[in-house]
């Protein structure tokens, strides 16, 4: 099975950024952490900051990989594009949230993504990953 990740805005600063809200490991080291988990899944890793190369690497896996994880940032609650991006592509994707979306300001709790994924997964830190892999295993 492969899985690719895709990250979004400022979560290269993960380990750093408000970690009372995101926690104080990095994501590289959570990736290492997943890898050493799931043996059995092939993951491939991909961030960036700007939504345009959000949108060419979803196309860009989309049609190969078995999951998405997608976890947009910011542009979860403004990106129309990664959403229509979703629906061109075959491959699923489950939206994950590291903090609970709905615990803060209000303009985090609409999403252009929820309704074109497979599923949510928000609020369980670095672990809503994991629960990501779990759910395509299971």
């Amino acid at each position: 099975m492969k899985i690719s990740i895709i990250n979004g805005p400022n979560l290269n600063l993960l380990g750093t950024r408000e970690p009372i809200v995101y926690g104080k490991q990095t994501f590289e080291d959570y990736y290492a952490e997943l890898q050493n988990q799931f043996p059995q899944v092939t993951f491939d890793y991909f961030q960036s900051n700007v939504e345009g190369e959000l949108i060419n690497r979803l196309q860009e896996v989309g049609f190969s990989s078995d999951l998405i994880l997608l976890n947009a940032g910011a542009y979860t609650h403004t990106s129309v594009a990664i959403g229509d991006a979703i629906k061109s592509i075959d491959t699923s994707v489950i939206e994950i949230h590291i903090s609970n979306t709905f615990a803060r300001e209000d303009f985090r709790h609409t999403s252009y993504i929820t309704p074109v994924a497979k599923g949510l997964i928000i609020g369980f830190g670095l672990d809503s990953y994991r629960l990501g892999v779990e759910s395509a295993l299971s």
